[in-house]
């Protein structure tokens, strides 16, 4: 009998939606979800013409389409540019002030979105929680890590990011 050497496929899990959540996303996120969702049928498509891939390579692929399927069905666009401009709501870039006096950018995201390296956080963060519904001048506390902090907001815009 033949064992079977090839290891597992590692299938990248998207981030879950806190249970009850819903799946906002900005017109940025959308794009990139169907961009993604695209590349990954052609991929699976050319690999099965060419057979250029393991069958847990094409399993692992499946699994990743079938996710982004369901992420896109249950996907709920907000346009970040209706409602009032100096407020913090889903889709804001906010520069806040920290107590070191340095500033950062922020741009609360759905939750396919996030990647705090380029400052994009989830709606359902922390530091996103306690920024929504805030204005500039706010200062607001939050639970870290380390402790409580507080950010100050200092700036809101709802320019629109490209994909």
């Amino acid at each position: 009998m033949k064992e079977d050497t090839e290891p597992a496929p590692l299938v990248p899990r998207r981030a879950p939606l806190p249970e009850g959540a819903r799946n906002y996303v900005t017109p940025r996120g959308l794009a990139l979800l169907r961009t993604e969702l695209e590349r990954l049928r052609a991929e699976l498509a050319g690999s099965e013409r060419t057979a250029d891939v393991s069958p847990g390579e094409a399993v692992a692929l499946r699994v990743r389409i079938a996710e982004l399927e369901s992420r896109l069905s249950s996907a709920e666009l907000v346009d970040p540019t209706e409602g009032a401009p100096d407020v913090v709501r889903f889709g804001a870039r906010v520069r806040v002030r920290l107590a070191d006096g340095s500033e950062r950018s922020y741009r609360i995201v759905g939750v396919d979105e996030a990647n705090v390296g380029e400052g994009r956080i989830a709606f359902v963060a922390p530091l996103a929680r306690a920024l929504l519904g805030r204005r500039i001048g706010d200062v607001v506390p939050w639970k870290t890590p380390r402790g409580e902090d507080e950010v100050e907001v200092v700036a809101i815009d709802f320019e629109p990011d490209s994909a």
